[in-house]
């Protein structure tokens, strides 16, 4: 099959010729994302390289929430009011990604006084956050009696002497992604997944006016020239700059790694809060079909491409939650993911401690003009940052056009669809159904048409989430995706209670077949999502699971004999280090 989005002729800008594109963008979280969408809308030609694929880094590794952060109340209000007014603006242009989480802090104390002095405080603070609710169509909160928390949640421990309750928005940050790039395809873009930028080129006068790149899948290499270059790539920002000889502090970053640990069911219909042996607040969050156990927020000086959760993290948390909900002893761990912040350096501060702020870098001050870092920002306020920044763009480079992507729909956020429209014309089960148009909104309907125009692609390839043959066909002909790891961040396959043992090998030889390469290669990209897969499991898995495993993954590399012919992955190869 012919590339949708290939990559652009090779060729430097010679003097006085015309730039290939106005912006190109670096990154392809969710700020690199939004700012090719946000520039796309307002008519700029733009190019975005990502290095791996879309949401790999922190923006699909996330808590998975778009909240208004009453953490940082106290210390960054500003944080906090931009991230509501975000969240509800999220919620109009991707409403089918969204879904309400309620949370319940309990209060566990030694003597009645205590506990009333606890329950009066969060009483006040959440009073002061009812403040910014409205701005994300959140609800008041609600001060309850110990019995009121055991009647609403009975898995909570013994002993609960009240508590308050609040609510939160969960989301698909990977799906965030991938809407945002896909509209900016549709509005003229260019997104190039799995291509390293390898060089930011400069100018005699030092000025930066594009970028050398290289294909990770088939090697090919390029140049691509703009008017303006932005480095959207979070905690990569540093090493991006230096790729044009910029000093180490010219994009300075404070990495600080999270970590989750997700179960094999919904152990609670709330998110439950829980203070930590340091006193660091963590949580068990119902997400989508599974739970969740997060977040860590320590300081990082590893290897951003391979950052997996420790087993001290995994049972920091697992023992942090149990105190408050024993019961998450009888779930199975069954993955974890971890993902690092670009948190804006500060030297000193604890890392709870550090702002969520967000803050753009104009690279002239450093002799590079042309060049922009984005640093810091959260999920949940992606799309002003996108703004602000794509305001900086447009200003620059003379274009009026204001910011649409407050307003205009995302892909699939623009049409309502009843799933049960889609069980009576499909024949899928409700859940399927359901699954799909959470991930889909309205184009679950694109999905629907390829099933009813070839009736066995209807079939279910991942019954863990489950995950059809048409929705795998559909991520790699629409979505951009290259990988068996590609498609399961576009829809979870593989990421349910199998880990893929039941789907991955057929994923890979559906998606070697869509993008020209053998089946053989298909079960080397199985190979590289259970490998990976069986890696990020590693610290949250007992022996006996640890034992089958391993077993599984053996077999698999002796049906693949190892290195077969042709098949073995270069070393620049997103899947290289699993196959290792």
């Amino acid at each position: 099959m012919e590339d949708a989005f290939p990559a652009p002729a090779g060729g430097a800008q010679a003097a006085g010729d015309a730039p290939d594109v106005d912006v190109i963008v670096i990154g392809g979280g969710v700020n690199g994302t939004g700012v090719a969408r946000d520039a796309a809308l307002r008519g700029l030609k733009v190019a975005l390289f990502e290095r791996h694929d879309l949401a790999f880094g922190a923006s699909g590794n996330s808590s998975g929430m778009i909240h208004g952060g009453p953490r940082y109340l106290t210390t960054d209000p500003d944080v906090t009011y931009s991230s509501c007014l975000d969240s509800g603006h999220i919620q109009r242009i991707a409403p089918h990604l969204l879904f309400r989480i309620p949370f319940l802090v309990p209060v566990f104390a030694e003597t009645e006084l205590h506990a009333e002095a606890t329950l009066a405080t969060y009483d006040a603070f959440f009073d002061v956050y009812d403040r910014y609710q409205p701005l994300k169509r959140g609800k008041p909160h609600l001060r309850l009696t110990g019995d009121e928390m055991t009647a609403l949640e009975p898995g909570l421990a013994a002993g609960a002497r009240g508590g308050v309750t609040f609510d939160e928005w969960g989301i698909d940050g990977a799906r965030l992604c991938v809407a945002n790039a896909v509209d900016a395809i549709e509005h003229g873009s260019e997104v190039h997944v799995h291509t390293t930028v390898t060089e930011l080129l400069r100018r005699e006068d030092g000025s930066v006016h594009g970028v050398r790149f290289r294909q990770r899948i088939d090697g090919t290499s390029g140049t691509r020239t703009a008017r303006l270059v932005v480095n959207a790539t979070g905690a990569w920002a540093p090493i991006t700059a230096a790729l044009g000889g910029l000093p180490g502090d010219a994009a300075r970053v404070r990495p600080g790694k999270g970590v989750h640990v997700f179960l094999d069911r919904r152990l609670t219909n709330y998110a439950v809060m829980a203070n930590a042996i340091d006193g660091r607040q963590v949580f068990l969050m119902p997400w989508q079909n599974v739970s969740v156990l997060g977040t860590t927020d320590d300081d990082y000086y590893g290897d951003l491409d391979r950052v997996v959760a420790t087993g001290d993290e995994v049972r920091y948390l697992f023992e942090a939650v149990a105190r408050v909900f024993p019961s998450i002893w009888q779930a199975r761990a069954i993955g974890t993911w971890g993902g690092v912040r670009p948190t804006l350096y500060e030297w000193g501060p604890n890392e709870d401690a550090l702002s969520r702020e967000h803050g753009i870098v104009d690279h002239a001050a450093h002799g590079a003009d042309g060049l922009y870092s984005m640093l810091g920002g959260k999920l949940a306020s992606y799309r002003q940052f996108a703004e602000e920044m794509t305001d900086v763009v447009a200003k620059r480079l003379g274009v009026a056009a204001r910011c649409q992507t407050h307003v205009a729909p995302l892909p699939g956020g623009d049409e309502t669809v009843d799933p049960m429209q889609l069980v009576v014309a499909g024949g899928m089960e409700a859940v399927t159904a359901t699954r799909l148009e959470y991930r889909h909104g309205g184009r679950a309907l694109r999905v629907l048409e390829r099933m009813l125009k070839e009736p066995r692609e209807a079939a279910v390839v991942c019954p863990c989430e489950p995950v059809t043959e048409a929705e795998i066909r559909y991520t790699v002909a629409h979505e951009l995706a290259r990988t068996v790891d590609d498609v399961s961040r576009r829809t979870r396959l593989g990421l349910g209670v199998c880990g893929g043992a039941r789907c991955a090998a057929r994923c890979g030889r559906i998606v070697a077949e869509m993008t020209g390469r053998s089946p053989r290669d298909g079960l080397t990209l199985a190979h590289g999502f259970l490998a990976g897969a069986a890696r990020k499991r590693a610290a949250a898995v007992g022996p006996d699971q640890a034992r089958q495993e391993a077993l599984a993954l053996a077999s698999l590399r002796a049906e693949l004999g190892r290195a077969p012919s042709g098949a073995e992955p270069r070393q620049e190869d997103p899947d290289y280090e699993a196959w290792r």
